[in-house]
């Protein structure tokens, strides 16, 4: 044997060694604190051996990946959608756009389960589910000129799983925008600091996009130092801007204004042309995104804080107060993004196979990205677990489960046995420069508070509310770049629907077309946000669950996808790669819509709720301002459940069908053809142009 690989055997298995022994401390400990470097140590490891071992089998074994391939970016350039584009930026985008609310939300969220749950489901379905269905779409897409999943799938499957999977993809699509706004805007709300830098970013990604396209092209690096060091300076500015008394003022919205602004920059980014805006704003959110994660990385390892939330709460009997439900289902749709997102589908099908410039580097894009966004959403665990477990509750449970008043929350809060009092959450409020930190639903903030107070710990004392603000601009940033990605998705999707009706509206280079496609969606998801807003339970508590569910079965109708193409190009030995996943998906979403909608728990269950809601108001035992809200809640819970049945049967149609498909090719029957285009060389240089 070779002494380099005799190295290479020792290396990797002492990597799997170190993280097997990671694991188990997470896992088997209790009564005990478990430090946070055991966290971070199992993610790097089961990371590295994913990628290494797993990603290249499917690339090499599976997919079968060509370089010699022309892309769709450089058949059908066309300077607006279809552009080659260096492999960095492409996969500076990529991240960006799937890396929103999801990583950073959704463990914050999962964590009132306890840490142990969703840790595990974050490592293990990322590596097996997550990073393969990104990686096995994208090449899909690249294959069959850049279309879009609605479009692979009645392609692949037909016209009765095809139009179910446009359908249902289009819909559910509407519903993760909106539950990304509603984030978002419940982070900024009142925090002219938070505003007004999520505003500069918008100025900064036109300027840095007419950089490096029309003022000095190809020089990447100038235009990221350039762009990265504004970003950086509208951090401080926001400071000055929030304690100036006049100008403050213009940055001091509520949620309903917010939200308003949210839509208006979501049509902005869906019909300005993608180098301008979007690639520009993803591409440097993404160093900010990975420069922050790297930081809070290594103060992680300085300060290796113990973790202080239990392995277990008491809540996984369905009883938590950030969101109803028992811990099975609800950990694995809670926790979407940073293990298996459908979301990333539409984007390794939507706007990165339109960049991607070389077929061989999508490995590096599709899985790569992901484990990116994995290890985001481990980072995130423990940031909320090393908060005080009463200010963790404090921060994150809506007023209408808590308690209006201050008094009032903390001794709810204290009784369920995470003791916490008026005076700490004041002090804690002034450190990060807000009013308060009470009912801050959505899990934005009380993950900038935990980033803010390890930053502080680690890097300076004296600059905790410098460190929030920052901490809050890196999460909104985090998600924008993920609306308005998504956004022009969906307006892809829409095309691509209505095209099959009217040709020129499915043309991306028709105008009239783009606008009318990009209004329609905006206002789609839009709806969803602005009633968000105004919720009294802070449009989390139920559209959250509603987000997880239909990001869950987006990755199913992809995964549906995926494996027929696996079957019909000879690769059905291979299947399993995508159908375990699958199948997995099937049961978790199913299950989990079945609660939503037949649970008699009234914080679960939308019916449920919906009837409570109409007896109490027709008893007359409602407040006179709860009284006017509720017809639009009960007319939100019909609605969230008639989405959510319909999501159910879409996704069932699409596995009947999925499974149809596949037995009729392994029994020779008729079935529709592989949509893939031939091979056709590729004519770019091998090696890009660099700085």
């Amino acid at each position: 044997m070779p002494p380099s690989k005799f190295t290479a055997i020792l290396l990797w298995s002492a990597i799997a060694l170190l993280g097997a022994s990671a694991l188990g401390g997470i896992a088997i400990n209790r009564g005990e604190s478990v430090n946070s470097l055991w966290f971070v140590t199992a993610a790097v490891c089961v990371y590295a051996l994913g990628y290494r071992f797993y990603s290249a089998f499917v690339a090499s074994r599976v997919l079968m990946l060509d370089a010699s391939r022309a892309t769709p970016a450089e058949r059908f350039n066309d300077g607006r959608d279809f552009v080659p584009t260096h492999r960095w930026v492409v996969f500076g985008h990529h991240f960006a756009a799937i890396a929103g609310p999801g990583p950073l939300i959704g463990p914050t969220l999962a964590a009132q389960f306890g840490y142990l749950p969703g840790t595990l489901w974050i490592l293990i379905g990322a590596v097996f589910g997550g990073c393969v269905q990104d990686f096995v779409v994208l090449v899909c897409s690249i294959r069959r000129d850049g279309r879009s999943l609605g479009q692979m799938a009645r392609d692949e499957l037909g016209p009765i799983g095809g139009s179910a999977a446009l359908v249902g993809v289009m819909t559910i699509m509407i519903i993760l925008i909106a539950v990304l706004g509603l984030v978002v805007v419940n982070a900024m709300k009142h925090s002219p600091w938070a505003t007004s830098t999520v505003a500069a970013t918008i100025p900064i990604a036109v300027l840095i996009g007419l950089y490096m396209r029309e003022i000095r092209p190809g020089r990447v690096i100038e235009a990221t130092l350039l762009g990265v060091g504004l970003l950086i300076l509208s951090v401080a500015g926001g400071g000055w801007i929030d304690h100036h008394p006049i100008i403050r003022t213009g940055f001091d919205h509520d949620a309903p204004t917010l939200a308003l602004m949210i839509i208006a920059y979501g049509f902005a980014a869906a019909v300005l042309p993608v180098w301008l805006l979007l690639a520009p704003r993803d591409y440097l959110s993404t160093f900010m995104k990975l420069g922050t994660i790297a930081a809070l990385a290594i103060a992680i390892l300085i300060l290796h804080p113990d973790i202080k939330m239990p392995a277990l709460t008491a809540f996984i009997d369905g009883t938590g107060p950030i969101f109803g439900g028992k811990l099975f289902p609800f950990v694995f749709i809670t926790i979407a993004c940073g293990a298996v997102s459908g979301f990333h589908a539409l984007i390794s099908s939507g706007t990165t196979p339109k960049l991607l410039a070389n077929e061989a580097d999508a490995r590096f894009i599709g899985y790569g990205a992901m484990i990116m966004e994995s290890f985001v959403a481990i980072m995130a665990m423990i940031a909320a677990t090393v908060l005080d477990p009463g200010v963790y509750f404090a921060i994150n449970s809506p007023a209408g489960v808590a308690g209006k008043e201050a008094a009032d929350a903390v001794a709810t809060i204290s009784s369920w046995g995470f003791p916490v009092d008026v005076e700490q959450m004041a002090t804690l409020a002034r450190e990060m420069g807000e009013a308060s930190l009470f009912a801050r639903t959505g899990g934005a903030p009380s993950l900038a508070v935990g980033m803010a107070s390890l930053f502080a710990s680690a890097f300076g004392d004296g600059l905790l509310s410098l460190w929030y603000h920052f901490a809050i601009m890196f999460e909104a940033l985090f998600i924008l770049t993920t609306l308005d990605a998504g956004t022009r998705v969906a307006r892809f999707m829409l095309q691509d629907l209505l095209g099959n009706w009217l040709p020129s509206l499915g043309r991306t280079g028709w105008y009239p077309g783009v606008l009318l496609t990009s209004a329609l969606v905006v206002a789609g998801w839009g709806y969803f946000l602005y009633m968000g807003t105004i919720d009294p339970l802070g449009g989390i508590n139920s559209l959250w669950p509603l987000f997880g569910i239909a990001n869950q079965m987006l990755a199913a109708i992809a995964l549906c996808v995926a494996t027929t193409r696996l079957v019909k190009t000879g690769k059905a030995t291979h299947a399993w790669i995508t159908a375990l996943p699958l199948s997995w998906l099937i049961v978790v979403t199913s299950s989990a819509a079945w609660e939503k909608l037949f649970s008699p728990e009234l914080r679960v269950g939308f019916l449920a709720h919906a009837r409570d809601l109409t007896d109490k108001l027709a008893a007359g035992l409602l407040s006179a301002d709860q009284a006017a809200k509720a017809p639009q809640l009960i007319f939100n819970d019909y609605l969230d459940a008639a989405l959510t049945a319909a999501f159910l049967g879409l996704s069932w149609i699409l596995v009947a069908d999925t499974a149809r498909v596949c037995y009729c090719v392994f029994t020779g029957r008729p079935h529709p053809p592989s949509s893939e285009a031939p091979h056709i060389p590729s004519r770019l240089a091998e090696n890009w142009v660099r700085d």
